[in-house]
């Protein structure tokens, strides 16, 4: 995936803002943590993984999935961009938007309206 498709991505979730963290693009939506790019590795921090599910990922692609120390107590799990599938991409997002995101605009998002702006 290269960075054009990865913010295009992250950048059609309703309510998804860009920012810098750490010189790197940053994303959040509601004022909470979204995603961002580490610079370290160009991988993105994905959450909302659970600690079975990452073990199983890093396992199944391990050339993709990984994380470090800093993340090891986080419901987290890295993923290095170039090698991150768009689709599942947009589904790691998804689970993350619809914690964060206003309930609201959760409903409006579901029922296929387009998003207040």
């Amino acid at each position: 995936m290269t960075l054009e498709e990865m913010e295009a991505i992250v950048m059609a979730f309703p309510g998804a803002e860009k920012g810098m963290s750490y010189g790197r693009p940053s994303y959040q939506v509601n004022g909470k943590f979204f995603t961002r790019l580490r610079r370290e590795d160009d991988s993105l921090v994905l959450m909302e993984v659970s600690f079975d599910e990452r073990e199983m990922l890093m396992e199944a692609e391990p050339a993709t999935f990984h994380f470090t120390a800093h993340y090891k107590d986080y419901p987290a799990v890295l993923a290095r961009m170039a090698s991150l599938h768009p689709g599942s991409f947009k589904n790691f997002l998804d689970r993350r938007w619809r914690k964060i995101a206003p309930k609201k605009v959760v409903k409006a998002y579901d029922a296929g309206e387009p998003a207040a702006g």
